[in-house]
């Protein structure tokens, strides 16, 4: 069936892919602020939390941020399991660093701050933490996370950390509970849909990707596309895949409103 569709519209690839380099994403608005504030975030070896709808593009900020940074003096670190528990941030931290975490969490704490000074001060790295879906991590690892932020007696941060996560992880972090650790935070921000005309633009630019920069989809395919997705890039790709087939299966050149319609009925309905 993809080749099938590849050969009707004369695609060099499958279009709308998550398989993309970082220099091939689509740069709207909303991804580019996230992209520049992430690496402020880095640069002054901030607290920063990110949040944004599933399938707003958080992943695909960090990446292309990340993917910005000098690799001789960066260190990432990606934690994308908040099932772990608190003792499991501080086990992934510590292999990722190339140590074997201890067995009893007294030690391991500080084995974990070690680490991360020594990458610091011996050579000459900043620790990037990125903690996906933080919006399931427990109360026990958020203070977690802001013991280990606490170093130097508030004077030094031996690293950066996002974390990243839909809106509920804003709305946690600013009850009492979690009042330390929301002071520390130095970046705030929030990823929506995309506008119109840039919802345009990015089908446009992963058509481009699949080898057609000509028009493919109508103006009113594009409209409802947008309506439907409410902006967001996922969605988007869900919703403009779908009309591609729908089009295809009724043999034609351009997916036009009907085949946009289509495509709403198949991904909406349950």
């Amino acid at each position: 069936m993809i080749d099938k569709l590849q050969a009707h519209y004369g695609f060099t690839r499958t279009p709308f892919g998550r398989a993309l380099a970082p220099q091939m994403l689509h740069r709207h608005g909303g991804h580019a602020e996230a992209v520049a504030r992430i690496g402020w975030c880095v640069t002054e070896r901030a607290l920063g939390v990110i949040t944004g709808e599933v399938g707003a593009g958080k992943t695909v900020a960090i990446r292309a941020a990340l993917a910005g940074l000098d690799t001789s003096r960066h260190t990432i670190i990606y934690l994308g399991n908040p099932a772990v528990g608190g003792r499991g941030l501080y086990a992934g931290i510590v292999g990722a660093l190339g140590g074997v975490p201890r067995f009893h969490k007294a030690a391991l704490i500080p084995q974990t701050a070690d680490l991360l000074a020594a990458e610091d001060h011996e050579r000459g790295r900043t620790v990037v933490l990125v903690l996906d879906e933080a919006h399931l991590l427990d109360t026990d690892q958020l203070e977690e996370l802001r013991l280990l932020s606490n170093a130097d007696m508030d004077s030094h941060s031996p690293f950066a950390a996002l974390l990243v996560g839909q809106p509920t992880l804003r709305r946690r972090i600013k009850l009492g509970t979690f009042a330390a650790l929301d002071q520390r935070i130095a970046l705030r921000y929030t990823i929506t849909g995309m506008t119109a005309d840039e919802t345009s633009s990015y089908v446009g630019h992963h058509l481009k990707l699949a080898g057609r920069s000509d028009t493919l989809f109508s103006d009113d395919a594009l409209a409802l596309i947008h309506q439907v997705s409410r902006g967001l890039p996922r969605a988007i790709n869900n919703l403009a895949v779908q009309a591609l087939v729908a089009a295809y299966a009724t043999n034609k050149t351009i997916v036009d409103e009907s085949s946009a319609r289509a495509a709403v009925a198949e991904v909406t309905t349950e």
